[in-house]
């Protein structure tokens, strides 16, 4: 069994062939998908956070919205990049939404992916200091974060509030117990994975990852779970840890599927995201479901993993991705024992 959910960048664009035309379209066919997702029996809505971009920027507000609207489904980010984070009042914005959704977020965080400007997060105020890079920043963020979910106090009480204070020093509000087991890293390198498990996050692996291999991007996850679940053992953890990773995988049932991904390329790729830094980037999975049950199979991280999060086009309309979800839960999933 697994838990299979979608993941949305939000796109959006003024364009005619655009079904989400604006940010308004962006976040309320958000909404209208998690509601349809939990609907078919899916288990989680996933959001992307790009900054200075035509998608899903501040996540809170989406995921309270996503939250108020269902019952049932995991709200989570697919992520957030910690470079842009006051963890102070990311803390607090965490607690209010998970609180809305009865404690049903999943955050997503890490360093983030090259953005839209060049270093943007110098523009919301944050600099790395002095002989660190914006990934320490990010990594230092994180830790506050983390630390700050455990809701212990740490601020000093003034002697004359406004209102009554409980004794002993104060923690942020309002806090949301259990949210700390439910935070995640994006990790593109299996050391990221290892220090992840270190300081007992899960774990999520996207549809690329840092090449440290030459291997297909399937082999080289599969490698960064088990480094993952290694350093996550020896560490002693008393829980189990999660891990997910990102697929684009379409079912072919109806012309439409096939107008729009019969042409698909199979074959993972190799490029730079960043200077110097090469990347494998993984394949579309599209084909008739018989052809792409026994594609699935071979996939050695999708088998390591207990979540799938399944990459939507989201401009192509509220309707049609449900459509994408609901075909491989009632034609793929069953036939791979994750249903």
């Amino acid at each position: 069994m697994k838990k299979i959910g979608f993941l949305s960048f939000g796109h959006w664009s003024p364009s005619p062939q655009s079904g989400t035309r604006s940010g308004a379209d962006a976040l309320l066919q958000s909404i209208d998908l998690a509601v349809a997702a939990e609907e078919l029996g899916a288990d989680g809505a996933y959001f992307r956070v790009h900054h200075f971009a035509r998608q899903l920027g501040s996540p809170f507000p989406l995921l309270a919205a996503a939250g108020a609207k269902t019952k049932r489904i995991e709200l989570g980010t697919a992520v957030i990049d910690m470079r842009y984070e006051n963890p102070l009042y990311m803390a607090e914005d965490a607690g209010a939404a998970d609180l809305i959704a009865g404690g049903r977020l999943q955050l997503g965080i890490s360093r983030g992916s090259p953005e839209q400007v060049i270093d943007g997060w110098r523009y919301f105020g944050y600099v790395p200091e002095e002989s660190k890079t914006d990934a320490d920043m990010a990594r230092r963020h994180a830790e506050i974060f983390l630390d700050l979910l455990r809701g212990e106090g740490f601020a000093q009480p003034n002697p004359r509030p406004m209102f009554p204070n409980p004794p002993g020093l104060l923690r942020l509000e309002p806090f949301s117990a259990g949210l700390r087991e439910r935070i995640w890293w994006g990790a593109a390198t299996d050391a990221t994975a290892v220090w992840a498990a270190k300081l007992g996050m899960n774990l999520q692996s996207s549809t690329l990852k840092f090449d440290e291999s030459g291997e297909p991007l399937h082999i080289q996850q599969a490698k960064q779970i088990r480094a993952y679940r290694a350093a996550w053992k020896e560490a002693g953890h008393a829980r189990e840890p999660r891990v997910s990773v990102s697929r684009s995988i379409f079912a072919l049932v109806n012309d439409m599927d096939r107008a729009y991904f019969g042409g698909s390329e199979g074959e993972d790729h190799f490029g730079y995201i960043e200077p110097e830094k090469r990347a494998v980037f993984g394949r579309t999975y599209a084909a008739e479901p018989d052809v792409l049950i026994e594609q699935l199979k071979e996939d050695q991280a999708i088998a390591e993993a207990d979540t799938l999060l399944l990459t939507v086009p989201n401009q192509l309309g509220v309707d049609y991705n449900a459509h994408v979800i609901e075909a491989i839960l009632q034609h793929v999933a069953p036939a791979l024992g994750w249903r």
